[in-house]
């Protein structure tokens, strides 16, 4: 080899070093916890937040499985699982009371990057809000139930000497109710954002629920729209009756208020793969695709105007997203201005409970053991 090319190899190699000691200085510099893992699923280095965050040893750990030092069994179930789509929260190894959001990153052949953030302080914050918010909306139930019951007297007196006034207070009564409505919808996200577990879960007849919806949907519509239900009804869920019939029903408000007079609303609920999909199709005035990632926003509205119009509260589709995340699934919505839309949800197999005959006789059972527990 010619002098030429060792000083070349030498420089080259001098600046390969100097990159991966920038490289190692400035993640070293991050307040998140930075750590490459192999293909073989073993960590290969980490940067000195991990030593607080994750709790690691670097005469220890080096070269050991990441789920044998991370002990959490939901991080474990996270990192077999492969989907790392959305991030993951779960406490610190180091301090219970340390909150981190984990994100997995695959690269390379094989390779994975694993940052932790610590976002204790952001859950406070979180926490703080959503304890306002439930606390203000009780206090103002009390003397808003006040109000509308007085109200709902007087416009029910025979006084003629109040006829003037019918229009005002039928508006005043009008408008107590729709406050009455926001302040319900924010005590029940109030209550899905604090119980992130769905516990006291049933055996839930969803034909049944959805034959309900569907009847109060037609009182809604007045007769103005064609409502049908294709249901099949041996399918049951694992779940809570009451906010899946919270979701549906909000779902099935929504496709009535925003279809024009003569439209039509269509529900389904069937098997489908394996897993149990419910869908509402709508001939309604359609939303921009610009839309749609905000629509399960809190008070988030395509038309202000004709939202209020109609009577939305503007969190409906909140509460059916908090509703199907705790029933391991989401919200999919399909729409274009003009053409209606499609909102629809695939919930997993293991929340299928059983499949009835007609005889009422159960025939199938798909859920495994314990997943009435799984999130």
């Amino acid at each position: 080899m010619s002098e030429d090319k060792r000083v070349r190899g030498r420089k080259g190699k001098r600046k390969l070093s100097r990159l991966l000691n920038g490289f190692r200085e400035s993640t070293n510099a991050l307040p998140d916890a930075t750590i490459i893992v192999n293909a073989k699923g073993r960590m290969e280095w980490w940067n000195e937040a991990s030593k607080s965050l994750l709790k690691l040893d670097p005469q220890r750990d080096k070269g050991r499985k990441v789920e044998a030092l991370i002990g959490d069994a939901v991080f474990r179930s996270y990192l077999a699982n492969g989907d790392y789509s959305r991030p993951l929260q779960m406490p610190s190894p180091s301090n219970d009371n340390i909150t981190l959001e984990v994100r997995i990153v695959p690269y390379g052949k094989g390779k994975r990057l694993l940052q932790a953030r610590d976002i204790t302080r952001l859950q406070q914050l979180e926490t703080v809000r959503r304890d306002f918010v439930a606390n203000v909306s009780h206090e103002m139930r009390t003397p808003l139930t006040v109000i509308h019951g007085y109200l709902e007297t007087i416009r029910e007196s025979s006084d003629t000497t109040l006829n003037p006034w019918r229009h005002v207070l039928a508006q005043m009564s009008q408008q107590t109710d729709r406050m009455r409505r926001i302040v319900e919808d924010l005590l029940m996200l109030s209550r899905l954002e604090a119980n992130t577990q769905t516990k006291g879960q049933e055996e839930v007849n969803v034909a049944a629920i959805l034959e309900a919806v569907k009847d109060e949907a037609e009182g809604l519509s007045g007769g103005r729209h064609r409502i049908h239900l294709h249901a099949d009804e041996k399918l049951w869920l694992c779940g809570i009756a009451g906010e899946l019939e919270s979701a549906f029903s909000n779902l099935a408000f929504n496709a009535v208020r925003y279809t024009p007079e003569g439209g039509s609303v269509e529900m389904y609920w069937s098997l489908s793969d394996g897993r149990a999909r419910f869908a509402i199709r709508d001939s309604g005035i359609g939303i921009g695709a610009e839309h749609i990632p905000r629509l399960t926003e809190r008070f988030y509205r395509v038309d202000v105007g004709r939202s209020r119009q109609s009577g939305g509260t503007g969190l409906g589709l909140a509460i059916v997203k908090h509703v199907l995340t705790r029933h391991g699934c989401h919200l999919d919505i399909e729409s274009m201005p003009g053409s209606g839309s499609t909102f629809s949800c695939e919930f997993p197999e293991y929340r299928i409970c059983r499949v009835e005959s007609k005889r009422n006789e159960t025939f199938a059972i798909h859920r495994p053991t314990g997943a009435v527990n799984q999130p």
